[in-house]
């Protein structure tokens, strides 16, 4: 029996958030992995054709990642996330912002706030963006983040699907 996996994706400009809102069948713990370990970020925050490559990881409040999104033709695009707030498996809260290569923020930035749960073997992750600025949201969106989103969620399913089946 196949189960349809919740996936919600809103705008909203007045409060100038993004919500997302994905369930996985995977248990709570393989996928608070996927969202908090870099190695497991690199196999699917990317849609394809990118690639993401992290320079340096540190997943404390206070710690950041420093990764960029890598173009097949071998342009990078760099972005920070400073992690505010972690509540083991079932919420974290970042600052992301994009960067330059040597790790200067280009403000402004957005808050994102990550809950875990799992509920019958199906685990749901609630992703609230709330951007700095509507101008920075639209920029976002007009950037293909909706679709480029869409896309690495389906990724990290299909990751998902192959560690469980390991």
């Amino acid at each position: 029996m196949t189960t349809e996996l919740r996936f919600d994706f809103t705008v909203d400009r007045a409060a100038q958030t993004v919500t997302i809102t994905r369930e996985f069948n995977a248990d709570q713990s393989m996928v608070w992995d996927a969202f908090t370990k870099a190695e497991m970020l690199d196999q699917w925050v990317a849609p394809k054709p990118f690639s993401a490559r992290t320079k340096h990881m540190d997943f404390q409040v206070g710690g950041r990642r420093f990764y960029a999104m890598v173009s097949p033709d071998g342009q990078e695009r760099w972005l920070i996330q400073e992690y505010t707030s972690i509540t083991p498996k079932t919420n974290f809260k970042m600052f992301n912002a994009f960067a330059d290569e040597n790790e200067n923020p280009q403000l402004p930035g957005s808050d994102w706030d990550y809950t875990f749960s799992e509920n019958n073997g199906l685990t749901k992750v609630r992703i609230v963006i709330h951007n700095e600025s509507l101008e920075r949201m639209d920029k976002m969106l007009e950037m293909g983040f909706t679709e480029g989103y869409k896309a690495s969620i389906n990724n990290l399913e299909t990751l998902l699907e192959i560690l469980s089946n390991q």
